[in-house]
């Protein structure tokens, strides 16, 4: 596996509003999608910086992985997203060479991608997730 690039770091918030003005005040950035993502209890908000985009990640629900993340941790960096050509195969690749995968296939992400994660007992602690552009799955 050889990711192309950093698709976007992943940035946990209590209040998605007031997380998008401070970005668009303080950096002049432009709030480009926001998005519900039911099965993960998550709303997020999209911004892009160069070739990455900084995804705001609001909980939908207290019992969701991101309000136990905030509870846990508190506000803050969740994850880092790397593009990758194919996430099945990355992930299969990974898990053949002993990482530990939350996700066993593909699954539907926000932003019209196609998401798996890797555990973070097995990347020195950081939640890392693979991404691929719906499109491009299984090409």
């Amino acid at each position: 596996m050889k990711p192309s690039h950093i698709e976007h770091i992943g940035i946990a918030v209590a209040n998605l509003r007031d997380a998008i003005a401070f970005y668009e005040k303080t950096f002049n950035l432009q709030c480009y999608k926001i998005e519900e993502v039911p099965d993960q209890k998550v709303r997020t908000a999209f911004f892009m910086i160069g070739d990455t985009k900084i995804e705001l990640l609001e909980p939908t629900d207290p019992e969701g992985p991101i309000a136990k993340f905030i509870e846990k941790r508190g506000e803050g960096i969740h994850h880092i997203a790397f593009a990758v050509t194919n996430v099945d195969e990355a992930l299969h690749q990974a898990e053949k060479e002993g990482v530990r995968l939350i996700d066993s296939q593909s699954r539907k992400g926000a932003d019209n991608l196609q998401i798996g994660f890797l555990h973070p007992k097995s990347t020195s602690g950081v939640l890392i997730e693979l991404c691929e552009a719906s499109g491009r799955h299984g090409s």
